[in-house]
């Protein structure tokens, strides 16, 4: 029946319809969870990071831009071939006038196919882009290299702040828990008799205290992961759960302190060194500006002229010619001698750049290494009183059970506890923190 056929056909069309919209959702969603990580290690992490970070694919989309225009500087080199085309209707014809008598010069109705081809032969520009070409491309990859450089450091950075952030909001949590366990011991001796409300009353503050920090590490720890996110160019709804190795990472944490300074494997010195190479390929161009530059070229020419209209096309008188261009300058005001001292002063200007830049790195180092061994020392020391912490607290607090302490050496230990781990967070952090800084000093990061 036709009221069959509807309803049949309005089945067909909505589930047609929930089909689409079902394998829309179901695209979008495996398109976001594509984009979020998994398991978020610090390799991880830096991957994403080198992969997503804007200014690096900025430094990407520079190098393809680079290699398109030496592309286009070297098309120069091959022939090139042109047309026009040119339809002309004279409303008044030029008149002149022969022998006393007004004679028009030309018909109504014109047009002309021209085609011409050049080439260059010798030509200065072409040979400076030629010779520079792979120096300009390496120039780009520098640059780019530089980019990941500063971001890896950067993105190291913050996840390991991040990660002794999270430790000191475990450590605040379990010392909340010792604390609350210390205030329902206060309390049951309080009821008891046994102590006055002084050890409860302390026993409450440090436990307030407790909290504010905790809650003051966790708002410390949403803008630290905010801020990898912003390395990372990580969404900023989606959770970033960092997973790490604590024994691996313990084990990271030793650097090799005899390395030399080898300027070479900078990047910021390798830079400076491609860009001498171009200023010496600019000087050499400069100095050979008095070489003439030669071109070959030639053209023919389909000419068309009637006064009508209709039989423009009949008749063609065509012509061509090839012939050679040779320029040379003979006089430029000194401006020859001018671009010469000009790409001369560039290169001695790059070697005081050079030169700083070894200071500059040589002091980098220096301070770098300070820095870690500080650190290190630091590390040993806070690693060994955390340890040394835990014992006063645990033989504090059953001495404190037992009455021969009071409350007040009890709080001071769990203090004594407490600043030892957060330290110890805090040193594992610095420590490396200025391990990136040695290996980027030596230039042990490459991308």
């Amino acid at each position: 029946m036709p009221g069959d056929n509807i309803i049949r056909r309005a089945s067909c069309f909505i589930t047609v319809v929930f089909l689409i919209f079902f394998n829309s959702l179901q695209a979008i969603s495996q398109q976001n969870s594509d984009s979020l990580l998994q398991q978020a290690t610090l390799p991880a992490v830096i991957q994403y990071a080198l992969e997503r970070q804007p200014l690096v694919r900025q430094s990407l989309a520079d190098e393809e831009i680079t290699r398109l225009q030496v592309r286009s500087k070297l098309s120069e080199w091959y022939p090139q071939v042109g047309f026009n085309y040119l339809i002309q209707h004279n409303f008044l014809v030029q008149t002149s006038v022969i022998g006393g008598n007004p004679v028009k010069l030309g018909v109504d109705n014109t047009s002309n196919l021209l085609f011409t081809a050049s080439q260059k032969i010798f030509d200065r520009d072409m040979f400076l882009a030629s010779r520079t070409q792979s120096t300009v491309l390496e120039q780009a990859r520098q640059q780019t290299a530089n980019t990941k450089i500063d971001l890896v450091a950067n993105v190291s950075k913050a996840f390991y702040d991040v990660l002794a952030t999270r430790q000191q909001i475990k450590v605040g949590r379990e010392n909340i828990v010792r604390l609350e366990k210390s205030l329902q011991d206060a309390t049951a001796r309080y009821e008891a008799g046994i102590v006055d409300k002084i050890d409860y009353k302390r026993a409450m503050i440090a436990l307030n205290n407790a909290k504010a920090l905790l809650k003051s590490n966790q708002e410390a720890l949403k803008a630290k992961t905010d801020y990898l996110k912003s390395l990372m160019n990580y969404p900023e709804s989606a959770m970033l759960d960092i997973v790490y190795d604590s024994t691996k990472l313990e084990n990271d944490i030793i650097v090799d302190t005899l390395g030399v300074v080898d300027y070479a494997r900078r990047i910021e010195y390798q830079l400076l060194q491609t860009q001498r190479k171009l200023f010496e390929a600019n000087l050499r161009y400069n100095r050979q500006s008095y070489i003439p530059s030669i071109s070959a070229n030639g053209a023919y020419n389909l000419n068309y002229q009637n006064n009508e209209f209709g039989k423009l096309y009949d008749n063609s008188y065509p012509n061509s010619f090839a012939g050679l261009t040779l320029a040379f300058p003979i006089f430029q005001g000194g401006k020859r001698k001018a671009d010469i001292r000009q790409a001369e002063w560039q290169i001695k200007r790059t070697d005081l750049a050079l030169e700083a830049i070894k200071n500059s790195i040589n002091t980098e180092y220096s301070a770098a290494l300070a820095n870690y061994k500080s650190a290190l020392n630091n590390y040993l020391s806070v690693k060994e009183n955390v340890v040394l912490a835990r014992e006063v607290y645990d033989v504090i607090q059953l001495q404190y059970r037992s009455g021969v302490k009071t409350y007040l050496e009890v709080v001071a230990a769990e203090t004594d506890l407490r600043t030892a781990e957060i330290n110890y967070y805090d040193a594992l952090y610095e420590i490396m923190s200025s391990k990136i800084d040695v290996q980027k000093s030596l230039g042990e990061r490459r991308y």
